[in-house]
């Protein structure tokens, strides 16, 4: 993932309400199985299986998020834990039809995800951020983010 590419998140990360975090994993996760069958078709193993890993933690932190008291976190989690042994029989026999049938149902839940995010009128979860504005200037044909000076950004007084 590039330089640009983790500021990115890191931004969305900040500004997100609790599902929109959640389609920020899925994104992510989406993300790692493309660079990890990019890899793969580059030949490079070690890649490869760096990706899957980077996979799998995107999932754990899915799974570790869930309240399992509802009946659809518990089928979230057999979702998440086929995927997570999908994840395991790529890496093992160095296959990318499992990263394929995994990406199909993130897909599908990225999908789902993000129409429910739409709905979702929450706060922000991480509170004393800086606070972004986006198209206050310019450069060259696309628009600049402009941050707050806040100096106790991440700390509470």
């Amino acid at each position: 993932m590039t330089k640009e590419k983790k500021q990115e998140y890191t931004l969305r990360i900040t500004q997100a309400n609790k599902t929109t975090l959640v389609v920020i994993l899925y994104e992510m996760l989406l993300f790692y199985i493309d660079e990890a069958i990019e890899m793969y078709e580059g030949a490079n193993r070690k890649e490869f299986r760096l990706a899957i890993a980077r996979t799998r933690n995107c999932l754990n932190e899915l799974m570790v998020s869930l309240n399992l008291e509802y009946e659809i976190a518990v089928r979230l989690l057999e979702l998440y834990m086929f995927i997570n042994k999908e994840l395991a029989r790529a890496e093992a026999r160095a296959d990318i039809v499992h990263l394929n049938n995994a990406a199909k149902i993130v897909k599908e839940l990225h999908r789902t995800y993000r129409e429910v995010s739409k709905n979702d009128c929450s706060g922000a979860v991480m509170q004393n951020t800086q606070a972004v504005y986006s198209g206050l200037t310019y450069d060259r044909g696309q628009a600049i983010d402009s941050l707050t000076n806040n100096v106790n950004r991440g700390y509470r007084a």
